[in-house]
């Protein structure tokens, strides 16, 4: 009887969390809902009191009069955030690697220092750094260009930070060997080091990617003309004192979601994995 109750009860408990995840999924699921739905809704049929849950009609007029809208340009803000967001996210992880593995493991004098220093720097408000990178950058002449928006993103404290805590868990022995094959620091690094830390490597470059592809602040004062405008800044545009593009801005919302959406589809299995080895958790 013990024993039937024990399977009966992990039977209940079971059920219970999958009815609770199943519950929680359907939570997280509605604003993508929301969104679809409305992306395709004319505006008078946002603006009804009436609740539909489909659209009385599919207006697909809004995904075409969003890129020919000759006001925002939509197609070059969705290519220089890809742009920006793949420059910076493949050198965040080349920069911050590199320094992450020099620290874990080339033994030198002011190892120690310079690691304290970075961390230092997290503790550092980003707002008490804004304007002192803004003179810099304007200085050097990158305002409304690309570079102004990319170079001062490509080393990041945090990433240095944890791509060095990674590496102090790796397996020396397996480093060991490639020394004893002749390989230096910087061979072990690239053919043994990181093929075997790829789960890590894509749950920092998806954050890092995300982070990148969402920056409003920087861009917005960096980018002065269309030109160098970024999906973020293109959506602002929808929202304005004089009208509102109900419609518009969320056909643009829902355009600007489908690279973040195919790139964590594609590396899903390497993000989970780099999440149960390490713990870390994006927002």
């Amino acid at each position: 009887m013990a024993i039937v109750r024990s399977k009966r009860q992990s039977r209940v408990t079971g059920w219970a969390r999958y009815s609770a995840l199943v519950v929680a999924a359907l939570l997280f699921l509605i604003p993508f809902y929301l969104l679809i739905r409305s992306a395709f809704m004319r505006e008078q049929d946002l603006g009804s009191p009436d609740f539909h849950w489909l659209p009385p009609v599919w207006e697909t007029s809004n995904l075409t009069g969003l890129f020919d809208n000759p006001a925002i340009p939509m197609a070059r803000s969705l290519l220089n955030s890809g742009l920006i967001a793949v420059t910076q996210t493949v050198g965040v992880l080349v920069i911050s690697g590199l320094a992450g593995y020099g620290l874990a493991r080339i033994p030198y004098r002011w190892s120690n220092a310079v690691f304290y220093t970075i961390t230092a720097t997290l503790l550092i408000p980003a707002a008490v750094t804004f304007v002192p990178s803004f003179v810099l950058v304007s200085t050097l002449g990158w305002i409304s260009t690309l570079r102004g928006l990319i170079i001062p993103g490509l080393f990041q404290a945090l990433a240095t930070f944890l791509f060095r805590q990674f590496f102090l868990g790796f397996p020396k022995e397996i480093e060991e060997a490639a020394f004893i094959d002749g390989l230096g620091y910087w061979g072990t690094f690239w053919k043994i080091v990181v093929p075997n830390s790829m789960g890590f490597v894509a749950a920092i470059g998806t954050i890092t990617f995300i982070g990148s592809w969402n920056a409003f602040l920087w861009p917005l004062v960096i980018g002065r003309d269309q030109e160098s405008w970024t999906v973020q800044i293109a959506l602002s545009t929808f929202l304005t004192a004089q009208s509102v593009q109900v419609s518009q801005l969320f056909m643009a919302a829902l355009v600007a979601i489908v690279p973040l959406l195919l790139m964590f589809l594609f590396l899903q299995r390497w993000i989970v994995e780099g999440v149960e080895r390490t713990g870390i958790a994006g927002d």
